[in-house]
């Protein structure tokens, strides 16, 4: 006996008028997948299944019908999470007929939140009924569009072994055909700005593109730089103006870097010493002091020399600025080796957990959404491995859109907080990644956009950052000021900062990057228009002396 709803099944219950004995081996269609496999206890069940997806996961466990593989997908998957994925993750994949559906599905429902329960609750044999005759496709096609995560393997266990079961993971993989390389090591720095490159291998982003890829810790900025010259990494984690200044040949010999993608905006802050406490207020106060930043070719050191300037100190003369990796900054800074650094996250804030010092200023407060760090690759890597460094970098992107989301922070701090990774309290790493933080003077702030994560390089980015190169001649002989002018701002910018492939693939992605490659950024004490940046280095010098 087949029937095609929950009302018909109801109704020939009724009719049998048997008891439960005369009825124990009696097949009926299940009412989600069709096919014939349990008795009366089925559709006793059905009728009680809870419609909160959260719930209803709850009770399979209780069954037992979820496997081990399962219950560790099922554990990292909140309530928001769950939705989302058995849904939204099928959208555009490039398959129209899958995104009518959801659309279909969702809008019979009464939206997101209703759908779940609508196709797998008590009353699914009359939405599916409702369902097919609008969108067109059969029940077992539905299932199988929808068979992502670790609830739909239940459901696929439930067709009676005609669908196979997932496997552990969040998703089907992407295609991945003609990938030139799949084994890949990528170098990062364990500071929160490597979030996407970081969390794209627990998280199974690198895996779903159809790569075995390795996160390696790096020591310094100037250890990721060497090793990328000797191709001892695939790919890299690098603050945003290393590639302009490794392709002019700054610092080092020249050699050509791609930015792909940005990793994140904002996300460092000005720490001080707990011993001066009370003494620092501006930028005037910081006359005298020894000042930490990860890389003389950071916007770390960019950003500090701009607002010491403001404060009316010559960062060459009135102050010590000197490179200090990340990870010891606090230490040198409790041994009185520095006495403030500019750095990226976490640790400023491990600072204020270790009651060693308090945050001065967010960079969010010097420019709102200015880059920091990003994913580069050299030039001779991307030109034998075109394809790996497309999908490479898509798979950087959508894990910044992840990132993005305010309600996958929590799961990301844990993820990336493993001594592999970051090696830092969870607590620490979750402050600075929701913007839920103590400052060390005794304030407790709410900064959601504290780090964000907008994968878009803007070509304002890579003209701020030469703009500064040029003013600020890290390397005292002029090549900067020369080389930059030269070629043209506009002409080293897009060389380097690849905009338009970024925004290409964030639109694979289904994400909306902006269709404009420059805009006019505000910063603190002024505003940069990207048109003119030798006019602003002249406003900047003019103003403040340097």
């Amino acid at each position: 006996m087949v029937f095609t709803s929950a009302t018909q099944t109801a109704q020939r219950w009724e009719n049998l008028n048997c008891d439960r004995g005369e009825l124990s081996d009696l097949q009926l269609a299940c009412i989600i997948c069709g096919g014939q496999h349990l008795t009366r206890d089925h559709w006793e069940f059905m009728q009680t299944m809870p419609k909160d997806p959260v719930d209803m996961v709850d009770d399979l466990v209780k069954m037992g019908l979820y496997k081990e593989n399962q219950l560790r997908v099922a554990d990292t998957v909140n309530a928001y999470e769950l939705r989302k994925a058995l849904f939204l993750k099928t959208v555009g994949r490039g398959e129209p007929r899958r995104e009518r559906l959801i659309l279909a599905l969702c809008k019979q429902a009464g939206g997101l939140e209703n759908a779940f329960a609508a196709a797998f609750g008590p009353q699914a044999g009359l939405f599916f009924t409702d369902s097919i005759r609008t969108s067109g496709v059969t029940r077992r096609e539905f299932l199988r569009n929808m068979a992502v995560g670790a609830a739909l393997v239940t459901l696929a266990s439930c067709a009676g072994g005609n669908q196979p079961a997932a496997e552990e993971g969040s998703e089907q993989p992407v295609a991945t055909d003609g990938l030139e390389k799949t084994e890949l090591q990528i170098g990062f720095i364990p500071i929160t700005c490597a979030t996407p490159i970081i969390m794209s291998e627990p998280l199974g982003f690198y895996q779903k593109y159809g790569f075995n890829a390795k996160v390696v810790k790096m020591p310094s900025w100037g250890a990721v730089r060497d090793s990328a010259i000797a191709g001892e990494l695939d790919a890299y984690h690098m603050l945003a103006p290393m590639p302009i200044a490794m392709t002019l040949g700054l610092g080092s010999a020249a050699f050509g870097v791609k930015l792909a993608s940005i990793e994140n905006i904002n996300g460092q802050a000005i720490t001080v010493a707990e011993r001066h406490k009370g003494k620092v207020n501006g930028p005037a106060d910081f006359k005298g002091f020894t000042m930490g930043v990860p890389f003389p070719y950071s916007m770390h050191n960019l950003l500090l020399r701009y607002y010491l300037a403001t404060g009316g100190l010559n960062p060459d003369v009135d102050v010590k600025i000197r490179p200090v990796p990340p990870p010891d900054s606090i230490a040198q800074m409790v041994a009185g080796d520095i006495d403030a650094y500019l750095m990226p996250d976490p640790f400023n804030q491990r600072a204020v957990y270790e009651g060693a010092g308090f945050i001065h200023m967010i960079t969010k407060e010097l420019w709102p959404g200015h880059p920091c760090c990003a994913f580069a690759a050299s030039d001779q890597w991307i030109s034998a491995n075109p394809n790996t460094f497309r999908a490479l970098n898509k798979s950087i992107i959508e894990a910044a859109g992840y990132a993005r989301d305010p309600k996958n922070r929590p799961e990301i701090a844990k993820a990336i907080s493993e001594r592999a990774f970051l090696n830092q309290p969870v607590e620490v790493v979750e402050a600075v990644l929701t913007g839920n933080f103590e400052d060390g003077n005794g304030n407790t702030l709410s900064v959601p956009d504290r780090i964000d994560f907008d994968p878009y390089p803007w070509q304002s980015f890579a003209n701020w950052i030469s703009s500064q190169l040029v003013r600020w001649d890290l390397q005292g002989d002029g090549l900067a000021a020369k080389a930059i002018p030269e070629k043209g701002y506009d002409t080293v910018g897009q060389d380097i900062f690849l905009t338009d492939l970024a925004r290409e693939l964030a639109e694979e992605l289904g994400q909306t990057p902006p269709a404009e490659i420059y805009r006019t950024e505000e910063l603190k004490f002024d505003t940069f228009d990207p048109a003119d940046p030798g006019a602003y280095v002249k406003e900047q010098t003019d103003k403040y002396g340097v």
